[in-house]
């Protein structure tokens, strides 16, 4: 397959992948990327970092200190003293967050009917669902049709509810239970019921809501929800950052005028192991009046999150054009530059988004994220695997360089046919030598030029390997290894090897720095030496065979090539290569040693001892 059909094919399936997210997102039916958008919401929420609450809403708790002077739950009678209390002081509402769907004394529920007509106030409801979750779309043109029906409603008291308004105090969670979205309409078989936070932004500003297509009306102010008429939620701070009193001190006429009048004030339990709290990003226990005291201020002032149609509508369009994007630069170029580029595409769509986020627009981050990574993740895999495509093509070029035999070995092999027959232990020195980067410059060079290139590179090699009497055992593509200590170990195949490694690296710098645009594609070299005991053997049968060696001196030479590229030297030698070859050996007489230095080998448990060389031209 060519470079630009899989291109092709790898475009057509990011604008697919990106367009089915988006069309599932816009009807609320993609549940694992909710879960995420949850996480990367409380992400965003703790970057953005805790703000001042408009102050419209004043909290009066019913807490440990009222529990403990008025015992809890209050009876009636003291919570109409409360609500009469709070209704002197003149406030825009008085909103209960209290379920009150059971008879009491006759007297209590008498008085606290009187003390709830003395103003506007309104008490809360609760709705039950057949299901813990429940499944919105928002599909129809009708702007109800998307609301859930609850199983049952749970409602005050009728006289209770003659005497005030009502409102439903049911929240939305997520898998973790922090409350996400306010249901601002509850629906049942017979009847609708305003959210608790709606009914008392309503009775406060004096405005019935009116329901529109994505937007609850109060007013002149339009209020934009998501999927099911959903007011999304999201915190000023931690717990106590919407201004909260003592009912204590209301009780006890304590509580600051200021704190009451033009307020909404809400009376909720925030006792300890009552029981109805919440985690949310900046607190693991956010009472429930606080998510409603928040709710309320969201609709009042306008200042909460624009989550609704038109947000989802960019994010189906952000997911698709993210996802054609980055496959586009993955197919561009994959080097340093393409992968820098896309992380920069990346870092500046997640600030946009971080941007929209703290200025009050909810656009997805998930989506994006889960529509661009699959495709052009897939384009890379299918890449690589094409490179292996090349590699071997390219490994075929360069086998046509090489003997059937090693190089060096000839005359030997012809006079001892039998040699390496049966592998043999011994010691020997051993090189290392691999081109860096020159994997990427072969896609964009011809065969023809790949061949010319490599041919260079191991006729320096050949040359270098016989002048010093090494056998090179492997020339696969860009690397190449050569072995000191056949056909037979002699005293001096650790000098040997290094004075070939000084070499190498002499000649391949002055070969790449003949080749024009080498240098600015990076081309570079290492080289590792090691000596220690090896099996030689020979493999393959019939006319192809190829002499070898293994263990764990051949492992460590070829992870010393590692070492010299992570300390930007062109040689890394083992220190007992340094010391087999003596003090007399080419690396002191041409060069720099640094060292040892204790160096941890990839894919070795112990360490070893390591020098670096340097060439005194550098």
């Amino acid at each position: 397959m060519s470079h630009r059909l899989l291109t092709v094919i790898a475009l057509l399936f990011a604008g697919l992948w990106g367009a089915a997210l988006g069309y599932l997102n816009l009807n609320g039916e993609v549940g694992l990327l909710d879960r995420m958008e949850a996480t990367l919401a409380d992400i965003r929420s703790l970057v953005v970092g805790a703000r001042e609450p408009p102050p419209v809403v004043s909290i009066v708790a019913i807490d440990d200190r009222t529990a403990a002077a008025h015992g809890y739950p209050l009876d009636r009678v003291t919570l109409a003293r409360l609500v009469g209390a709070i209704n002197a002081g003149k406030p825009k509402a008085l909103a209960l967050d209290i379920l009150l769907v059971d008879p009491g004394a006759e007297e209590g529920d008498a008085a606290l009917t009187a003390a709830l007509r003395q103003g506007p106030t309104v008490i809360a409801g609760a709705a039950t669902f057949a299901q813990s979750r429940q499944r919105v779309t928002d599909a129809a043109e009708d702007p109800l049709a998307a609301i859930p029906e609850a199983n049952q409603l749970l409602l005050p008291l009728p006289r209770f509810a003659e005497a005030s308004a009502v409102g439903i105090v049911n929240v939305a969670t997520d898998r973790t239970g922090t409350p996400r979205f306010i249901p601002l309409i509850s629906r049942s078989a017979d009847r609708l019921d305003p959210a608790f936070p709606l009914r008392a932004a309503s009775v406060a500003l004096g405005a019935d809501p009116r329901i529109e297509r994505g937007a609850v009306m109060l007013g002149a102010l339009r209020i934009p929800t998501d999927i099911g008429q959903r007011l999304p939620v999201t915190f000023y701070g931690g717990r106590g950052s919407i201004a909260t009193f003592s009912a204590a001190d209301a009780l006890d006429g304590k509580l600051p005028a200021a704190t009451v009048a033009g307020r909404i004030v809400v009376i909720g339990s925030t006792v300890t192991g009552g029981g109805d709290v919440f985690p949310t990003p900046f607190d693991p226990v956010m009472p429930g009046v606080e998510v409603m005291s928040t709710a309320i201020t969201h609709l009042v002032t306008g200042d909460g999150m624009v989550r609704d149609h038109r947000m989802r509508l960019i994010d189906a369009g952000t997911a698709i054009g993210l996802a054609l994007l980055l496959v586009s630069l993955v197919a561009w170029r994959r080097s340093a530059a393409g992968y820098l580029i896309m992380v920069l595409v990346l870092v500046v769509w997640a600030m946009l988004n971080l941007s929209a986020f703290a200025h009050g627009y909810w656009l997805s981050a998930a989506l994006p994220i889960a529509a661009a990574l699959p495709p052009a993740l897939m384009l890379g895999a299918a890449e690589l695997w094409l490179d292996r495509g090349r590699a071997r093509h390219f490994a075929e070029q360069s086998a046509l360089l090489q003997r059937i035999e090693a190089p060096g070995l000839g005359e030997w092999l012809a006079r001892h046919p039998n040699f390496l027959a049966t592998p043999v232990r011994q010691n020997a020195a051993v090189i290392f030598i691999d081109l860096s980067g020159f994997t990427g410059l072969s896609e964009t060079l011809g065969p023809v030029k790949v061949s010319e290139v490599l041919s260079g590179f191991f006729e320096i090699i050949d040359e270098e390997a016989r002048s010093h009497g090494g056998a090179i055992t492997s020339f696969m593509g860009d690397g190449a290894m050569i072995l000191f200590g056949l056909p037979e170990p002699a005293d001096d195949d650790a000098a040997r090897a290094v004075a070939c490694a000084v070499s190498l690296c002499e000649r391949m710098r002055a070969w790449l720095g003949a080749h024009a645009g080498f240098a600015e594609k990076k081309i570079g070299f290492k080289v590792g030496a090691h000596c220690g005991p090896i099996v030689a053997s020979r493999l393959g049968t019939g006319d192809r065979q190829q002499i070898t060696a293994a263990g764990d001196t051949v492992n460590v030479g070829a992870r010393l090539m590692e070492v010299a590229a992570r300390n930007g030297v062109e040689l890394a030698l083992s220190a007992e290569v340094v010391r087999a070859a003596g003090r007399d050996s080419a690396l002191q007489q041409a060069g720099r040693m640094e060292g040892p230095l204790e160096t941890e080998l990839r894919g070795r448990a112990s360490h070893i001892d390591a020098w670096l060389w340097r060439s005194r031209t550098l």
